[in-house]
């Protein structure tokens, strides 16, 4: 498996990471149980992954917990914890109660990294002030390593909060949306993150639109229409069919893997499943080499000036 290092907190970490919400949730999301999820985290670990990321909002913690029983060092840990969905914002007291929780879920006495999960640009600020001092605390009590932000990208697809949170350094690592249907991260949140040395973990490389030509048909149509897709550009009807003129490109999830992978200032790319076989597939195509770069010209052709859909 091949490494990188996260940013300023130097550890060297698999350039695939386990994620373990999305849309199967480790297959618990289509009623497989702990125990095949907790399989598919030992098969990732087998398979040399160390980059393990799970949320109290997945539901996974647990499964994580037993698949990575009597194997905690392999693992550099991430879970989060969301400052409030709604009106009602998360206090410093629950946040404490919420990392006690997950881990107990867990089954160990610390996390490596440690979330605010899904913030939107209006949470940041209270998320700074009121937030911020209690994480440091857990910090100082050896329960977090270090302090992770990531941003609510289907609804966020312009990185607002990240746009504001990367010039202030306040957080170690990021988690940012990116995929060569929204590259906009190259321009607004990746100089900033190398700038300052933070790590960022790669979520939306391959969501619905990149998986269901239907969908993406839908989606390319809405960019045309809005303008921010040139009509003359790309077949409407099969809008990545340029990549079959690529003989080293196997699919169109190879080449989102392959392409966020190779990104100046993309560090551990996410891929989530409750399939050992899917993931395996996953892991060889993100470590596959860059991209062609005439498919590369050819994808900011199309999709360089998108910012307006997450993929999903």
């Amino acid at each position: 498996m091949q490494t990188v290092r996260l940013g300023r907190t130097q550890a060297m970490v698999s350039v695939a990471g386990l994620g373990c919400g999305g849309a199967s949730r480790l297959g618990m999301a289509y009623g497989k149980d702990v125990a095949h999820a907790a399989s598919v985290v030992r098969r990732a670990l087998d398979l040399g992954v160390t980059f393990v990321d799970t949320a109290q909002a997945y539901g996974t913690e647990e499964a994580v917990g037993l698949g990575m029983a009597g194997r905690r060092d392999e693992v550099f840990l991430s879970t989060k914890v969301s400052p409030g969905w709604g009106e009602e914002l998360l206090t410093p007291q629950g946040l404490a109660e919420a990392l006690e929780g997950s881990l107990r879920r867990l089954g160990t006495d610390r996390v490596d990294l440690y979330h605010l999960h899904g913030v939107r640009a209006r949470q940041y600020p209270y998320c700074v002030e009121t937030l911020l001092p209690e994480l440091a605390r857990q910090q100082a009590a050896g329960k977090i390593r270090f302090l992770g932000i990531t941003e609510q990208f289907g609804r966020d697809t312009r990185h607002e909060m990240l746009r504001q949170a990367l010039p202030e350094a306040r957080f170690d690592v990021v988690m940012v949306g990116f995929s060569l249907l929204n590259p906009s991260a190259r321009r607004g949140v990746f100089q900033a993150t190398l700038a300052h040395d933070i790590g960022t973990l790669i979520m939306f490389a391959v969501r619905r639109a990149l998986s269901r030509p239907e969908a993406l048909r839908e989606m390319v149509a809405g960019l045309i229409a809005e303008g921010a897709v040139d009509a003359s550009k790309v077949d409407a009807d099969d809008p990545l069919g340029f990549l079959r003129e690529y003989a080293d490109v196997a699919s169109v999830t190879e080449a989102a893997y392959r392409f966020c992978r190779h990104e100046p200032g993309a560090q551990v790319v996410l891929t989530g499943t409750g399939d050992v076989a899917h993931l395996e597939e996953n892991l060889t195509s993100i470590q596959g080499p860059p991209l062609p770069a005439a498919l590369q010209g050819r994808l900011a052709e199309v999709f360089g000036a998108v910012d307006s859909v997450s993929g999903n």
